[in-house]
């Protein structure tokens, strides 16, 4: 275990195997009107969680995970093994990240949103929820992304409320996705369109694709 002098653990944070905690990091912070050690945390065998990174509490996490530096994760979230969160990163509360999904720097993934296994975002990647920003029923009316097994999504890329984006697409840089991406396909564009299917590019032709 290596765990710097200046980070936090609070109660109700439990670790299996071995992890490294890099300087001034938090671990198991409660949100406000909740005590620390409320709801458990727990985290998986390998991980190594480098500085400044914040974590509330209520999340449970597997085996090899990764943050960069200045990671913010916020609470209840569900994250599954070999899982790495870029530097400069957003995780808010209730997401579900699958096996193997990569978040790479500066990305920004709202409350509610599922990615399944093997996701990749690249940086600047802003997923959102809010139909309504700021409206009277905002909060009431949220609703996350969901991206579906082996999707990957292009730096700069925003991601409307509610889409879906089908199992093992791929999302050209700077793209606007304000409708679904069927499984497959090749999207670039504001709007996004449909302009190939991953299938038949050879970057791809020896990546298994089980939609």
């Amino acid at each position: 275990m290596t765990h710097s002098e200046n980070s936090i653990i609070y109660p109700g944070v439990t670790w299996e195997g071995e992890f490294s905690l890099g300087p001034f990091s938090i671990v198991g912070l409660a949100p406000r009107g909740h005590t620390p050690g409320e709801r458990p945390t727990f985290i998986g065998d390998g991980a190594i969680i480098n500085s400044h990174t914040v974590m509330y509490f209520g999340n449970k996490i597997g085996r090899n995970f990764r943050t960069g530096h200045g990671v913010l994760i916020r609470e209840d979230n569900q994250i599954g093994d070999d899982v790495s969160i870029g530097s400069g990163s957003n995780v808010e509360h209730h997401v579900r990240l699958g096996n193997g999904v990569r978040l790479h720097s500066n990305v920004f993934v709202p409350e509610l949103s599922v990615l399944e296994d093997l996701c990749w975002l690249g940086p600047n990647v802003v997923l959102t929820n809010a139909k309504y920003p700021a409206s009277p029923t905002a909060k009431q009316e949220l609703v996350g992304c969901y991206v579906e097994k082996g999707a990957k999504i292009g730096a700069n890329t925003t991601v409307l409320p509610g889409i879906r984006i089908g199992a093992f697409a791929l999302v050209g840089a700077g793209s606007v996705i304000t409708r679904d991406v069927p499984a497959g396909a090749v999207v670039v564009g504001s709007p996004a369109r449909v302009i190939n299917e991953v299938s038949k590019l050879s970057a791809y032709s020896k990546q298994r694709t089980n939609i």
